[in-house]
């Protein structure tokens, strides 16, 4: 039996951690949850996910701070990320200029696509 690949979720909006969870659970994936930035990135390192989908705009630390925190650790850094939110395309420009840090596997907009952003996830896990 092959073992379910795990989802970890960074979002401070209660409802998209609970549609994401739904979503994806539904979809055959394990999931792991995480309301801010801090505490994804101390998930990530303790149970290291397959998929990570990252938030930018949360309190406490932001989305991108996060990224680089992945991006930059050993263990992490080549698991895929995924970000989603509200910004739009002057963010994805934003992150391809992160210096010294490659751009995320994935972005998506909110409000997301279900089949866009499970294609996406599949696509990745599947490489």
């Amino acid at each position: 039996m092959t073992e379910k690949k795990k989802i970890l979720i960074v979002d401070d909006e209660p409802d998209v951690l609970t549609y994401f969870t739904a979503l994806f659970q539904d979809n055959g994936y394990d999931t792991l949850t995480a309301e801010d930035g801090v505490k994804g990135f101390d998930l990530a390192k303790s149970e290291n996910p397959d998929l990570i989908t990252l938030d930018i705009t949360m309190p406490d630390q932001s989305g991108v701070r996060t990224y680089r925190y992945y991006k930059g650790n050993d263990k992490l850094k080549d698991t895929p990320v995924i970000i989603v939110t509200a910004i739009g395309d002057s963010m994805r420009s934003f992150l391809k200029k992160l210096a010294g840090f490659p751009e995320p596997e994935g972005f998506m907009t909110k409000p997301i696509e279900e089949e866009a952003l499970l294609k996406m996830v599949s696509d990745l896990l599947s490489k």
